[in-house]
C-alpha cells in the first residue's frame, strides 16, 4: 500500500511556513535553536535531514501560544498543524503517545 504524496507535501509545506514564521520571530528563533542545539548558520543543513520539519512542528505544537500565533499569521486552523505533524515522520508513533 503505497501513501498519497500530496498530503505528505501539504504537511511540509505547512512545516515550511512554520520554519519561516520561527525564522522571523527575534524571540522564536533563538529558542527552537537552543532547543533542538542547531546553529543558524545550520538551519539549511538540518533541513535536509529526516524528521527535521516533523521537529518544526513539534516546535509549533508544544507551546499553544506560538501555535495560535502561527496559526493567526498564517491563517491556519490549529487542527491543520495537528494533521500535517501526522503526515511526517513519526507523526503517527508521536500522537498516539501523547494522548
Amino acid at each position: 500500500m503505497t501513501r498519497n504524496k500530496a498530503p505528505t507535501e501539504a504537511a511540509e509545506s505547512l512545516a515550511i511556513a512554520a520554519l519561516v514564521f520561527i525564522a522571523s520571530d527575534e524571540k522564536l528563533l533563538p529558542r527552537f535553536l537552543s532547543i533542538t542545539g542547531i546553529e543558524a548558520s545550520g538551519i539549511r543543513e538540518a533541513a535536509q535531514e529526516p524528521g527535521f520539519l516533523a521537529g518544526v512542528l513539534d516546535f509549533i505544537l508544544a507551546h499553544e501560544p506560538t501555535l495560535m500565533a502561527f496559526c493567526a499569521e498564517s491563517a491556519r486552523d490549529p487542527a491543520s498543524v495537528a494533521a500535517a505533524r501526522r503526515r511526517l515522520p513519526g507523526g503517527e508513533a508521536y500522537f498516539e503517545t501523547s494522548v
